[in-house]
């Protein structure tokens, strides 16, 4: 059993013996005012197991405060990554980046290039920097690719591992036409294998164990068992106080769902091999062992990825490694003698001079673009190890498994929108996607976007109302969103991409590769639920779904002499359905599935403009 925090049982979790909205924390400094109005420092004590959580772009705070923000970054920064990323496509890369001829082939592809800015120091720059990722590569069998971190991998799970799963996913998507379940408002082009939107935690409806864990032999006989967890209040649902003291917080919307919470499975990794230990939701663990298994086996590949992942958030991104950068001017009006500037015409306004004269300075005002320096290693932070530090507590992971099928009827996917996963309800902290089957599609692709520090640019010595720089060196504008698009990546099959919940991500359109016959893209989602934090499982939660009851209780009774034993099929179908509230049937989980969309669709909508909400505000100095 996971080992909780000192003075904490395992079942003192958010939303059961703990508010909705508790959080762990390091011990901090509150600041009050005394009845006399003199401020008072208050030092309160660590909570839980005395360490905070990683940032999320779904907490307010962690926005306003500047902890999901990456520095700002250049556009050619962003070349130099896109680069990278493509690079690194290549296989064998992290060996021919050595041949000093490929090499030198690269960086002329990459500098002739149509319509890509690119200099030698920038095409030197991304040479060294994958020669000194190639040999953590060769350890890992990752490399990153954005900041953030944006972590691919296509050797990290075996071919054998992938057949395994496409054989055994397709024992879910073989059942008849009428039980397959499409996602609502997909137009039928996604089908749900696995989903944690049906049967999830419903507050004042599912039912809690509040003195004993579920494992994975005994889950189906709990069906029923348990207290009704309690309908939460609407002020549990905002951030606790403590999580809101950042400087310049504001709470956009609530950013806990009242009704709603995806529910994990626990997770072991003691030995650094993952076993899941309480069931995954919506998959039946008696019918499916062999898909447990393997997908033990991806998330045992995918920890290195999430550690990877995760260590940049430990200390921020604070500057730019690769660029450093201070305005420049190539041709400045202000430092050209005044001859050479335009001179007033006889008989012209002088509002009119000074209006063609400053449409002049701006027009000749071109700021230099920045150069890398020397390639030098970056300095690391301290490593993220989920075996090492986490291990005692173990990891709660959710699953989704899904296809997207393309027909010549419906031969084209239109793309996702830009969201983050989850609502804080889950903590999500980082997210991995394992691409396992694709057939006849043309490339998909997965895009992401930075939330940037503004300090930089208010920091800049620019001239007074000329803010031009700020799109011609980083492709932003004043007065508007903070948000910088920071590039996409492949969704190769056999890839494993992991990404933190600091970034919003988007899946990108794409279409049949041959429009005359059927295509599809199948992946496994695994959702990391920060290891700070533990929340309401599947280990408190029993199996939810009437058919799984069902089953049980027909196994049980079959050649017991009860009478239930001796009713025809259609008679035990009718007693069965006639059983009102609980355990849940399909009909009633998806139109509650339905609402928990609707939750978070709004929710949705609410983060997008907290994400946006820091903007560029240059002053006029």
């Amino acid at each position: 059993m996971p080992t909780p925090p000192t003075g904490m049982s395992r079942f003192d979790l958010p939303g059961l013996n703990l508010p909705l909205n508790w959080t762990p924390n390091e011990p901090y400094r509150k600041y009050e005012y005394d009845n006399n109005h003199n401020m008072q420092t208050i030092e309160m004590p660590a909570q839980g197991h005395g360490k905070g959580l990683f940032p999320v772009a779904l907490n307010d705070a962690d926005i306003s405060g500047g902890y999901t923000h990456l520095y700002l970054t250049t556009l050619r920064e962003f070349t130099m990554l896109h680069i990278m990323n493509a690079l690194t496509d290549k296989p064998g890369w992290e060996e021919k980046v050595f041949d000093d001829a490929i090499a030198e082939k690269w960086k002329t592809e990459a500098m002739t290039a149509p319509g890509r800015d690119v200099t030698q120091k920038m095409a030197n720059w991304v040479i060294e920097e994958l020669r000194w990722k190639a040999k953590s590569f060769k350890e890992t069998g990752a490399v990153s690719v954005y900041n953030g971190d944006v972590v691919k991998s296509d050797v990290a799970i075996s071919e054998s591992i992938k057949k395994a799963l496409q054989e055994q996913a397709r024992k879910l998507e073989d059942i008849p036409a009428i039980y397959k379940d499409y996602h609502p408002g997909s137009n039928g082009k996604v089908l749900d294998l696995v989903h944690p939107s049906l049967f999830p935690l419903i507050y004042g409806t599912s039912r809690v164990l509040k003195d004993s864990l579920i494992g994975l032999d005994n889950c189906i006989q709990s069906c029923g068992k348990g207290d009704i967890v309690p309908v939460r209040d609407e002020e549990e649902t905002k951030l606790d106080r403590k999580d809101s003291s950042s400087y310049g917080y504001r709470e956009q919307t609530p950013p806990y769902g009242k009704d709603f919470q995806w529910l994990p499975c626990e997770v072991d990794i003691t030995g650094g091999n993952a076993k899941i230990t309480s069931y995954i939701n919506n998959l039946h663990p008696q019918k499916n062992k062999e898909l447990y298994t393997i997908i033990e086996s991806v998330i045992t590949q995918t920890i290195p990825l999430w550690n990877m992942t995760l260590t940049p958030l430990k200390e921020g991104y604070s500057t730019s490694w690769r660029i450093k950068y201070e305005l420049e001017y190539e041709v400045d009006p202000e430092d050209m003698a005044e001859e050479l500037k335009p001179q007033q015409e006889e008989g012209e306004d002088e509002d009119d001079y000074w209006e063609r004269r400053e449409e002049w300075e701006n027009n000749m005002r071109q700021a230099k673009q920045p150069e890398p320096e020397e390639f030098k290693p970056k300095e690391l932070p301290q490593i993220v190890d989920l075996v090492n530090d986490y291990a005692h507590r173990g990891l709660q992971v959710i699953v989704k498994l899904a296809n997207i099928e393309l027909t010549p009827e419906n031969p084209e996917y239109e793309g996702g929108t830009w969201h983050v996963e989850g609502q804080l309800n889950e903590h999500i902290c980082a997210t991995a996607l394992y691409y396992y089957d694709n057939e006849n599609i043309m490339p998909s692709q997965l895009a992401f976007r930075q939330q940037s520090d503004t300090d930089e640019a208010s920091e800049m010595n620019y001239p007074q109302g000329v803010h031009d720089w700020l799109t011609e060196i980083y492709g932003c504008e004043n007065d508007r969103a903070a948000v910088q698009e920071v590039g996409s990546v492949v969704c190769s099959e056999g890839r494993l991409l992991t990404f933190p919940n600091i970034l919003q991500h988007q899946v990108q359109p794409f279409s049949l590769q041959d429009p005359t016959k059927p295509g599809h893209r199948k992946i496994l989602a695994l959702f990391l639920v920060d290891p700070g934090i533990r929340i309401i499982s599947t280990a408190n939660v029993p199996p939810q779904q009437r058919d799984w009851w069902v089953e049980e209780v027909d196994r049980q009774v079959a050649g017991s002499g009860k009478a239930l034993a001796k009713l025809s099929n259609e008679m035990k179908d009718k007693i069965f359905q006639s059983v009102d509230d609980f355990p849940i049937s399909m009909e009633t989980a998806k139109e509650l599935r339905l609402k928990l969309m609707e939750e978070r669709k709004k929710y949705v909508v609410k983060q997008a403009r907290a994400f946006e909400q820091r903007d560029f505000s240059l002053c006029e100095h």
